[in-house]
């Protein structure tokens, strides 16, 4: 039973970007898939240069507003001290970013489940709730092998995390473009 209402603003905000957006996530998945290895090496590179960058615009921040305070520095160290290790300590990144991995996909689970609730009975919903049960199981598939098989299952487990969110997305896009045109 849905309590609640069905959203029509958000079921007109998918289209024709999510059917594309389906598509690129499909062909990163299968990247993913196909090469785990650099796909594990990669994540966790992209991280640290998250890190890294976002340590910059915070030590920017602290710099031009509170360039004396001790404390308000403590922020964009730990940022850039995080980032650093993380791109000079690969594969123990790749495990940190495995247990990250695992935590992400199991949010990806409750948020699939929130948006089939919030569309149900509309049709489409049903693709969605297939892609957070996808997403709850690699999670738990992770967990039991962490940290130990991290170095492939990172790249594996992002490929297909990728690879269904990109079919639930076209999936969806399908049955709703179709249903707007009849």
């Amino acid at each position: 039973m849905n309590i609640l209402p069905i959203d029509k603003k958000v079921l007109d905000k998918f289209g024709p970007y999510t059917l594309i957006t389906g598509i690129l996530l499909i062909v990163l998945g299968t990247a993913g898939i196909l090469l785990p290895g650099v796909m594990s090496l990669s994540t966790a590179l992209f991280v640290a240069w998250l890190l890294l960058v976002g340590g910059g615009l915070w030590a920017i921040h602290t710099y031009k507003y509170s360039p004396k305070n001790v404390m308000d520095w403590l922020k964009p160290a730990v940022l850039f001290i995080i980032g650093g290790l993380m791109l000079f300590y690969p594969v123990s990144s790749v495990e940190a970013v495995g247990l990250l991995l695992a935590i992400y996909l199991l949010l990806d689970a409750l948020s699939s489940f929130t948006l089939a609730q919030s569309i149900y009975p509309s049709k489409g919903w049903g693709w969605m709730t297939f892609n957070g049960v996808v997403s709850a199981l690699l999670a738990t598939l992770f967990l039991i092998g962490w940290p130990a098989t991290s170095l492939w299952l990172v790249g594996l487990y992002v490929g297909i995390s990728l690879l269904f969110d990109g079919w639930a997305l076209v999936a969806l896009g399908w049955v709703l473009r179709k249903g707007k045109s009849s």
